[in-house]
């Protein structure tokens, strides 16, 4: 039996983008032993899919830091016998990793310093490229089409229990409609303004007359917390409140997702609810929501390049879309 290994990247978003390439190499390897190693904080993405058979746990600044940790990680992978790596990691450590396993076949985008521990070495394309389609050329340059592009979070039965008692837990009864917002961001540049969110939440209820949950981290508390007091009691707060899966459960549910070009929006894509993202510093081109899907994308650059990762004070990109621009984007979602 052909065991393979799959290299992740480290963050939620480009793991989410993995998953077509995931389900296209499960679908051109049906009998394989697929093994993905991935940091321990991306695992929930990854647990339930049905196209990995084992997660393999690797953070080196952490349960890994150091020569012995490594080397004892070295020595399982070995005990695993893969024939093939597939990385879709950048990283020279990852591949040494696994060049040392004994992987014979390793397979990922050239770059100079890790050319040598590569026996597929693959050129990036000289071109702006959405993620998706970033990792899925890898399988294509070793002969794997990649014919479905919508990523998936697979949520267990329990998890849409769980979720179910934290609506329950706010108030929210099991049959009502509701909306949410996820106003948080990694950084503040990718965030629109927490008034906006509020005003968003007022006249959107004022319509509707449903109520509006904010979804977030235990960071983002204290956001959702100002969005709530600038709104009213309609707009409730679950942030920190659920994991990874209860958040794509709760979001399963809701008639729209508004959020910032974040984990979530592309969480709430997976589970194929309505969503409007809303861009500034980065570019939707590659970030942005891809495959089926019902969704609006929002941006309004001016004479910057995007990406852009400088540290304006203005965050006029973000500031320039209007509470009337997503209004009407949510409408003809909604219509």
């Amino acid at each position: 039996m052909k065991r393979i290994l799959i290299i992740e990247p480290n963050w939620l978003g480009d793991i989410l983008f993995t998953t077509p390439s995931i389900r296209a190499l499960r679908k051109s390897n049906p009998d394989a032993f697929i093994g993905v190693m991935v940091h321990p904080r991306c695992k929930e993405i990854l647990e339930d899919n049905p196209n990995i058979d084992e997660l393999i746990l690797f953070d080196e600044r952490s349960s890994h830091r150091g020569l012995f940790k490594k080397l004892f990680f070295i020595l399982e992978l070995r005990r695993l016998r893969f024939d093939m790596v597939v990385s879709f990691h950048r990283s020279m450590s990852r591949m040494l990793i696994a060049y040392l396993s004994g992987i014979p076949r390793r397979a990922g985008y050239y770059t100079k310093k890790r050319s040598w521990l590569l026996t597929d070495p693959i050129k990036e394309e000289n071109k702006i490229t959405h993620r998706i389609e970033y990792f899925s050329n890898i399988l294509k340059k070793i002969g794997i089409d990649v014919d479905n592009k919508d990523y998936e979070f697979c949520i267990p039965e329990t998890a849409l229990k769980e979720a179910g008692a934290v609506l329950d837990g706010v108030g929210l009864h099991r049959d009502e409609e509701f909306f949410v917002i996820n106003p948080g961001g990694n950084w503040p540049q990718k965030r629109w303004p927490k008034q906006n969110y509020a005003a968003f939440c007022k006249r959107l209820y004022a319509v509707y007359k449903r109520r509006i949950l904010v979804t977030g981290a235990e960071k983002d508390i204290a956001l959702a917390s100002d969005i709530i007091r600038a709104s009213g009691d309609y707009t409730i707060s679950i942030c920190g409140k659920t994991t990874l899966k209860q958040l794509a459960s709760v979001m399963r549910k809701a008639k729209l997702v508004l959020a910032n070009d974040t984990g979530p929006m592309h969480i709430a894509l997976s589970q194929k609810v309505p969503v409007v993202a809303l861009f500034g510093p980065t570019s939707p081109k590659i970030t942005g929501p891809y495959g089926r899907g019902k969704y609006t994308v929002l941006h309004k650059w001016f004479n910057c390049a995007v990406p852009c990762y400088k540290t304006c004070q203005d965050y006029r990109c973000m500031e320039a879309i209007s509470v009337d621009d997503v209004i009407e984007a949510a409408e003809k979602l909604l219509a």
